[in-house]
């Protein structure tokens, strides 16, 4: 079974979840928005969250949308106000899913996504993991090997 880790990452913690899955053999892509969030972190969450609120799609840099050589795709985002970040809903918009294996992996500040979480239940069959910022909390990254 061949696996791929898609995965945005604005402040680290996504890039902590790669080399864990990389460290597996796991194929990563991170998905890169062409317009990035202002820089103080009181701007990215009222922005962020704002636009996550709105299920807005951001525009990506290139990416590659083939999933078709995996069996199984694991999709890790962090959460703003309570969802998905914008870049995975642009993801989520353009690629099919259909007879794949598929985890979420959602990294957020509290530890705890039931927003998004009951938003991905209501799409897709998935496991879903929700983990307290792994950057903070390294050990937070055992709840991976579920």
């Amino acid at each position: 079974m061949k696996t791929l880790f898609i995965y945005y990452s604005n402040s680290g913690n996504g890039e902590l979840v790669k080399e864990y899955y990389e460290k597996l053999g796991y194929d990563t892509r991170r998905v890169e928005p062409k317009n990035g969030l202002p820089k103080g972190m009181f701007l990215q969450m009222m922005v962020g969250g704002m636009l996550a609120g709105m299920n807005h799609k951001s525009k990506l840099k290139d990416f590659n949308y083939d999933i078709s050589e995996y069996d199984e795709i694991i999709i890790g985002s962090p959460i703003w106000n309570g969802r998905l970040a914008c870049p995975i809903n642009t993801i989520l918009n353009n690629i099919n899913l259909d007879n794949k294996k598929l985890t979420f992996i959602l990294y957020s500040g509290g530890g705890s996504a039931p927003k998004a979480v009951k938003k991905i239940n209501k799409k897709y069959n998935a496991k879903v993991i929700e983990i307290q910022q792994p950057k903070k909390y390294p050990d937070n990254l055992n709840k991976l090997a579920q």
